[in-house]
Parts: C-alpha cells; structure tokens; sequence
C-alpha cells in the first residue's frame, strides 16, 4: 500500500478538485437535474429520449466513480486517462454543439483547466515514482 507522504500538498489539492469536479458534473446535471443540454449532447449517440435520460444516470454513476478513483489512486496513468477523456469531451462538443464555448465557465476553459490539474497529479506523482518512492 502507498504511503500517505507520497501525497504532497500539490497532490492532495489535485485530487480534491479532480475528484469534486467528476462527482459533481456526475450528480448534479446528470443524476439529481437531468440537465437538458446533458440530454441534448447524448442525444447526438442516443435518439430515444428515454433512452439517453436513462443512460445520462448511468454516466452520472459512472463519473462519481471515477471521480472517487482521482480522489484514492497512487497510479498515474490514471490521470493520463483523465487527460484522455478530458480531451474526447471536448472534441465532442466541439463537433455537437460548438456554440457552448461562447458562454461562460465553458467547456473548454473547465476542461483546460481539469487537465492543467492532472498534469500536476500526473508530475507528482511521477516524481516519487522516478525517485523509488513506491
């Protein structure tokens, strides 16, 4: 098991923000509000509305949990795959509804700033890593 000083301040604050970032956008539009733009951009895969509603939980569920694996994890390539979803998210909306990077808090300045914090996950914990901290 890892150590606990294995999570510098850096670290610990790269966690929290990943992990509350994945676990709100999985609870609040997706799971607790539905939101209809949510349903709009799944819409693009699914085209039964019930269809995307119901699969819309399920992703919720699926991002709380991932959410939680940012917030435990001693592994760093799961924040490369954080990088990765990140940036398939995005390019996804970019080609669906591309008028969203007009508004404020938009998914690109959000999803920017998401990666930004992984790479600080992602460094520090190659450091202790590369240093033979396991």
């Amino acid at each position: 098991m890892k150590s606990l000083k294995e999570n510098t301040p850096a670290l610990a604050v790269s966690r929290v923000v990943l992990a509350f970032s994945w676990i709100y956008q999985g609870a609040v539009p997706k799971i607790a509000c539905q939101s209809p733009g949510e349903i709009e951009l799944l819409s693009h895969v699914v085209g039964v509305y019930e269809l995307a509603c119901s699969l819309l939980t399920w992703m919720g569920y699926g991002e709380i949990l991932f959410g939680i694996v940012l917030l435990f994890t001693f592994r760093s390539w799961v924040f490369l795959l954080n990088i990765i979803a990140l940036l398939i998210l995005l390019i996804y909306v970019a080609v669906f509804q591309p008028d969203l990077f007009t508004l404020p808090f938009n998914p690109l300045t959000l999803n920017v700033s998401l990666i930004g914090v992984s790479l600080i996950a992602y460094t520090e914990l190659a450091k202790h890593h590369r240093f033979g901290k396991r």
